[in-house]
């Protein structure tokens, strides 16, 4: 570990029992800091506060920081140091990581999100379907090869619920897949498979369709639309 890393480990170890303690924080310091914080663009940091301790909640897990100041705390879990602060223009909050050196640079990291925000993996989690999909478009918008928009992980949660049986989630969130990747053979072949399973030939057959438009050899896709066409035409 380096000298100057070390040292601040052992500064912020001895703080934990001098300061954390001892911080009374303001109503209104709480409420302004209070919130979501957009770790990256499907993911957020829980701030609140918790018989007058800062505590975080991430990922499903609650972390109690080590407070520094009012304004300033360490995330072990992340091996951070933060501050809270709001930009002098747009006035939004942030949390911003300060830097080993501290040298009063201030940076705007972690945004506070408005009051009720929901991620887009958060809006799918809770089957608000419409709403995921506009949050993964605007994901899709700034960044076009995110990791929260992969084709196999979407294909993989529908397969997930087909092999539950829950067809209607599973056709939701390939729906999404396709809104997604468009020019994709493969998303319109497991939406196929999902309405057929659920009943629904005549959207299986729409989406086997497209299939054929962008891969002309898929066999089963071939397979049912000739029949869905030879039993349609009798």
């Amino acid at each position: 570990m380096k000298p100057k890393t070390l040292l601040l480990t052992l500064t912020l170890f001895l703080l934990v029992f001098n300061c954390s303690n001892n911080i009374e924080y303001s109503e209104e310091f709480k409420k302004e800091t209070a919130g979501g914080y957009l770790y990256n663009l499907d993911d957020m940091i829980e701030v609140y506060y918790e018989n007058n301790k800062l505590m975080l909640n991430w990922r499903g897990g609650k972390i109690e920081p080590v407070a520094i100041s009012e304004n300033e705390f360490f995330v072990a879990d992340i091996y951070k140091k933060f501050r809270f602060v709001q930009h002098p223009k747009t006035k939004d909050r942030y949390m911003s990581i300060i830097s080993e050196d501290d040298n009063g640079t201030v940076t705007y990291d972690y945004l506070k999100a408005p009051k009720g925000y929901k991620t887009p993996s958060l809006h799918l989690e809770e089957g608000n379907y419409d709403k995921a999909l506009a949050g993964y478009l605007e994901i899709k918008k700034k960044d076009s090869m995110s990791i929260f928009i992969k084709e196999w992980d979407f294909n993989s949660l529908g397969y997930q619920n087909i092999r539950k049986h829950e067809y209607k989630k599973a056709i939701e969130i390939l729906k999404i897949n396709a809104a997604l990747h468009p020019n994709s053979a493969n998303v319109y072949d497991s939406l196929g498979e999902a309405y057929l399973l659920h009943g629904d030939s005549l959207q299986a057959y729409i989406n086997y369709k497209k299939t054929l438009e962008i891969n002309s050899e898929n066999r089963r896709a071939k397979k049912f639309v000739i029949e869905y066409e030879t039993t349609s035409s009798n």
